[in-house]
């Protein structure tokens, strides 16, 4: 006879794996749709969910796939965390550029006094 598959929560992986940092809002997210397993859509936090299974959800501003490798016995560190699962997705970075600003940091003494001669020679 073969054994069942060990399987856990959806929303208490989530949060096992370090995807959210509340259970709560793992369970929320489960709730309002916006979990698939295996490209079926779940609204029920106790979706019980194993080794294999590929879950895409919103995190932020990015959409996250992963596949699920192993089911975490506590919320430990994030090292034992990331060896839960494999990440599918294509992370684009999106830190926006600092814009180039002019000069070099904070002007000088001789820099200020230049300036405020400037400025008072166009106010005359």
């Amino acid at each position: 006879m073969t054994q069942p598959r060990p399987t856990l929560r959806i929303d208490k992986w989530l949060w096992h794996a370090r995807f959210f940092k509340t259970r709560s809002l793992a369970t929320r997210i489960v709730e309002e749709g916006a979990v698939r397993v295996n490209s079926a859509r779940v609204t029920k936090p106790a979706t019980a969910i194993g080794a294999g299974d590929v879950l895409t959800f919103a995190q932020g501003q990015t959409v996250r796939v992963v596949r699920v490798i192993s089911l975490p016995v506590r919320r430990g560190p994030a090292s034992e965390a990331q060896a839960c699962y494999a990440d599918l997705s294509e992370i684009k970075e999106t830190v926006p550029e600092k814009p180039q600003m002019e000069g070099h940091g904070r002007p000088s003494k001789r820099e200020r006094r230049q300036a405020i001669s400037l400025r008072q020679g166009v106010l005359e």
